[in-house]
């Protein structure tokens, strides 16, 4: 038989996958699902027995949480990458790393092809496909959604006339959890003008008494939480696990497409906004105004081709290296109040803290200058301005 790996999650379309092309195609599929953050054990376990009921000759969950904050969510953190000011790449990012593994998956048990489920009409075809093709143009690529312009009620009426009796009905939410966020699209999202309901999004409103937290960073990496020390992804946890009970993190993203549609999606993301703000606050204080200026030029194009499914290019390890070398001095504890909805950055403590109140004070009287170098600097300084003005005064 001919060996395939399905990219397999469980919902729909994979599951139309798994039954076609091993029943319909006669290939030997072997169903791949890459945990970056969104599956329990119980769930993993659930998505397993269905994978082998549909067809599949065997299953593999692949634990890439650690791999997934390594090579992308660290990156996003250094950048303090939001698209479009709002989104922290919650999905995203983890469909690069998903890719990557699938792939690296298939090589190793030597799959001819890889299958997935994705549409035409989203980002997620892009992102698999350009990995794919990339580290491995000799494996054939196969998506029967895609190809054969499948709608949902079409994927349904096969399954079920196949003996698959699931409950495919279509849920109000599409809920998509990950370590860096979750990702919620409905009828809402599908307009420019509804908002989610409160009911929509994963977390609820559970706390409303303001919680201080201590965040400590040792070079950008969140380190602990709180005075205790744990991995970062396990601070990434515990703080989402705090954060969310005070319903922290809503908002909708509108964005530019990979194949050139606007889209609109809800999300929640309560301890990457709070990660993401705090280590901005803390840089503001430990970097200069032109390292913070190159920064933000090339966070959010590491964002940007991140969002495009341009992870492999070599220009993102320039960007790494780039966005790692500027977090040498980037240590100290921030200072945060969780509020209902909301957040407050309350200040920071750093030995690498450019606010040195020993040399000066803005605003208030310096120690390093006199008041002769202040008006000679500010003489010199208008020079550019005042020739301007004079060879220009009579022009519009």
């Amino acid at each position: 038989m001919k060996k395939l790996v399905l990219a397999y999650s469980g919902g729909l379309d994979t599951s139309y996958c798994a039954k076609y092309l091993s029943q319909e195609k006669g290939f030997e599929v072997h169903a791949v699902s890459v945990n970056t953050g969104g599956f329990s054990k119980e769930e993993i376990l659930e998505i397993q027995q269905k994978a082998l009921q549909l067809g599949a000759t065997s299953y593999t969950s692949l634990d890439a949480i650690s791999n997934f904050y390594d090579k992308v969510v660290k990156y996003l953190i250094f950048g303090n990458v939001l698209r479009n000011n709002t989104y922290p790449l919650s999905v995203s990012a983890e469909r690069i790393v998903q890719a990557i593994e699938i792939v690296n998956y298939a090589k190793k048990i030597g799959a001819d092809y890889i299958a997935h489920g994705s549409t035409g009409a989203g980002n997620d075809q892009v992102r698999f496909d350009m990995i794919f093709q990339t580290l491995a143009p000799g494996i054939q690529i196969i998506t029967p959604i895609r190809d054969n312009k499948l709608s949902r009620e079409e994927e349904i009426e096969y399954l079920q006339k196949n003996g698959i009796e699931y409950s495919w009905e279509k849920a109000k939410y599409s809920i998509n959890r990950g370590l860096w966020g979750t990702s919620v699209g409905g009828d809402e999202t599908l307009t420019s003008h509804l908002p989610l309901p409160e009911t929509a999004y994963p977390s609820q409103l559970e706390k409303e008494i303001p919680k201080e937290l201590k965040l400590t960073f040792e070079k950008g990496e969140l380190v602990a939480l709180d005075g205790e020390t744990a991995s970062p992804v396990e601070n990434i946890e515990k703080l989402s696990e705090i954060a969310s009970k005070y319903a922290i993190g809503r908002d909708i993203h509108v964005g530019d497409t990979i194949i050139g549609i606007k889209g609109r999606v809800g999300f929640e993301a309560a301890a990457p906004l709070i990660i993401l703000k705090a280590h901005h606050l803390l840089e503001k204080h430990t970097l200069s105004k032109w390292q913070q200026y190159q920064k933000e030029q090339l966070g959010n194009f590491y964002g940007m081709l991140l969002h495009e499914g341009n992870y492999l290019d070599e220009v993102m390890r320039n960007i790494e290296a780039f966005l790692t070398d500027t977090q040498k001095n980037v240590s100290g504890s921030v200072f945060v109040t969780l509020h209902p909805y909301r957040f407050e950055l309350n200040g920071v403590k750093s030995t690498h803290d450019l606010m040195n109140a020993s040399f000066g004070s803005y605003g208030e009287m310096n120690k390093g200058w006199t008041a002769d170098d202040a008006k000679g600097f500010i003489k010199i300084l208008s020079n550019q301005g005042k020739i301007a003005n004079h060879v220009n005064q009579n022009h519009d």
